[in-house]
């Protein structure tokens, strides 16, 4: 069953939507948005409106702080990423986040390296560790993009991965990072892909701009792919999507209308 997720993206300490594939060091990432509202805000809206598993995404550094709001004001609701590791993963958990978020810290020089995976999932439990595979397309393959999707990795997302990371972790969050924040559709042919992978729940992210992308996704992964919409909604300044329709079709999805 296909649901909506929300986010929380923070970049310099504020809430912002990021055209993900702008992301360089040293230079200024071209913006859609950014909120005059903190973070806590938006975890609150979250929970009001009883979405839970959404996930804060730390974007660089310098946004501890609003991290950490969204995490106390919505307790066990809200998962989070960007620099997990085993010295911090605890305290994020302990704040109140659902689930850590691993990427980079799994992929060092490049390569997936499972001792740190297990070693990441032993200390928070398997049941707490959500891994994103954010990519981009290279040849005719999606492969991992780590270090806020500037550094393209040689590691596929196939069978393999995905059956190696399986025992350790919950959950999977990709962004494809080619269409993050462009608002011009997903990329429907990664989405298909993934549905013959996914061994775990699965959050895609990346180019949604219809309230129509929910029953496509529903579609063309059987349910089994959730989605999050970001730069198109109107909490985040788009006008493609409303976030009250998103959260009346989760709504209908749990009731089965």
């Amino acid at each position: 069953m296909t649901l909506f997720r929300p986010c929380i993206d923070l970049h310099e300490g504020r809430v912002k939507q990021i055209v993900g594939g702008s992301l360089r060091d040293g230079t200024v990432p071209q913006t859609n948005f950014v909120s005059d509202r903190n973070a806590e805000y938006y975890s609150r809206l979250y929970r009001e409106n009883g979405l839970v598993g959404g996930h804060v995404i730390l974007l660089g550094p310098n946004n501890e702080y609003e991290a950490l709001l969204a995490l106390r004001a919505f307790p066990g609701g809200l998962q989070i990423g960007g620099g997990i590791r085993p010295d911090n993963a605890l305290g994020y958990l302990q704040a109140g986040a659902s689930h850590v978020i691993v990427t980079s810290w799994l992929f060092p020089e490049g390569k997936f390296n499972l001792s740190r995976l297990q070693e990441l999932s032993l200390l928070v439990g398997a049941e707490k560790l959500v891994v994103d595979l954010s990519c981009r397309k290279k040849a005719n393959d999606w492969v991992v993009a780590i270090n806020r999707w500037q550094t393209i990795t040689d590691v596929k997302l196939d069978e393999e991965l995905f059956s190696s990371l399986a025992p350790y972790c919950a959950e999977y969050l990709i962004h494809a990072a080619d269409v993050e924040g462009l608002r011009q559709g997903l990329d429907w042919d990664l989405v298909r892909h993934l549905s013959g992978l996914a061994n775990k729940p699965l959050t895609y992210a990346g180019g949604a701009n219809s309230l129509k992308d929910f029953e496509r996704m529903q579609t063309e992964s059987n349910g089994r792919i959730d989605l999050t919409i970001g730069s198109a909604l109107d909490i985040f300044g788009g006008s493609e999507v409303r976030f009250q329709d998103c959260v009346e079709f989760n709504s209908r999805q749990h009731s089965g209308v």
